[in-house]
């Protein structure tokens, strides 16, 4: 009766952790976040594309690749390239403003055109689901590592997983990038 009721237990629990495995985002795309106009988007609705996912902030000296970010955009969103901006004030208190005040600037300052969203917090405590999915080792074994500073771009493939990740000093048009890009939208 014990080895029973012990084998009923083990199972139970079993099925409970395959479970809760089962739930744990494997894609940084099986997210929700909030636009930046606080209303909710699935990621998931830019699967099959190519996604370049930003952490960005208005008053650091990477602000201007805002400029290379909507050039990207510009190029290459009809073929299949989905730019994500998500401000953090994570690195020098450099993103202060409300999400209006973002939105505001972004646009006039920068022309930017593609999606961005909430303040989120991409590095330390309280860091985003989205952001521990795409620095954890378990879930980005290849490309894990915490954010190192405002700017650091991930690049998606259309499968979903992350192919690349570029510093923050990357520039968004560098040739590398733009490679990765073009390869990757090659794919359908």
């Amino acid at each position: 009766m014990k080895k029973l009721l012990l084998s009923l237990v083990v199972g139970a629990f079993m099925f409970t952790a395959a479970s809760v495995e089962a739930a744990e985002p494997k894609s940084p795309l099986d997210h929700q976040v909030a636009a930046i106009d606080g209303k909710p988007v699935d990621l998931s609705q830019y699967k099959g594309k190519v996604v370049m996912i930003v952490n960005t902030a208005s008053r650091c000296g990477n602000t201007k690749q805002y400029t290379n970010l909507e050039n990207l955009n510009e190029k290459f969103a009809a073929q299949g390239l989905v730019i994500l901006g998500f401000p953090a004030n994570e690195f020098g208190k450099q993103e202060p403003g409300t999400n209006a005040e973002i939105a505001d600037f972004c646009k006039a300052k920068y022309s930017v055109d593609f999606p961005m969203f909430s303040k989120i917090v991409v590095k330390g405590e309280g860091i985003a689901p989205l952001y521990q999915t795409l620095t954890a080792k378990e879930t980005n074994p290849k490309f894990a590592g915490p954010i190192s500073w405002n700017f650091e771009k991930f690049l998606i493939g259309r499968d979903g997983q992350v192919i690349a990740r570029f510093s923050p000093k990357t520039n968004p048009e560098a040739p590398e990038v733009v490679t990765a890009i073009e390869s990757e939208l090659s794919k359908k």
